[in-house]
């Protein structure tokens, strides 16, 4: 059998999530729980993810979340997500969060992060997911972006194995 690669476009996983903040996911200062917030995100993302691989998806790690602004009780919170790139059975997911403000029709930033899912089967083994193909030039960037973002992980990933395995398996506080 020959290349049987499946490529698809960033387009068509995007994923979009609206809510509005209620008193029950605030804090007492009126703001929305950032755990709650990530649980949004990673929502979000998982819709975007599935998408894309056309199978169950999960949560293999959240970096770098940033909380840039508070969301308040009453606002309308915008997510969107969008595959940068797949590899082999996972794939990076960029998840960025907007209010919006209805009545002068303006968007405010207020948090992104990007996610790693990894598509499985109902037994729970990897599948490999098609390839993303970048379109425009802002999708190109956010692929090879995610791609520096997959060494960073791998070289932290072996730096933590290799200190487990010199504290003997423990860990110490």
């Amino acid at each position: 059998m020959g290349d049987e690669t499946i490529y698809r476009t960033v387009q068509e996983s995007q994923s979009e999530r609206s809510e509005i903040v209620f008193p029950a996911d605030s804090n007492a200062l009126g703001n929305l729980f950032g755990g709650r917030l990530m649980q949004y995100i990673d929502l979000t993302g998982a819709m975007a993810a599935s998408r894309h691989a056309r199978a169950i998806v999960v949560t293999a790690s959240m970096d770098h979340l940033d909380f840039v602004s508070p969301v308040r009780v009453g606002e309308l919170l915008i997510l969107k997500a969008s595959v940068n790139r797949a590899f082999r059975s996972s794939m990076e997911v960029g998840v960025r969060v907007m209010v919006e403000d209805v009545r002068e029709q303006r968007l405010r930033h207020v948090s992104s992060a990007y996610l790693t899912f990894v598509a499985v089967d109902r037994d729970g083994s990897k599948l490999v997911v098609p390839q993303i193909t970048p379109e425009t030039e802002h999708q190109k960037r956010r692929y090879e972006d995610a791609g520096r973002r997959r060494e960073m992980r791998a070289g932290e990933t072996l730096r933590k194995r290799e200190m487990r395995a010199a504290l003997g398996g423990e860990w110490h506080l």
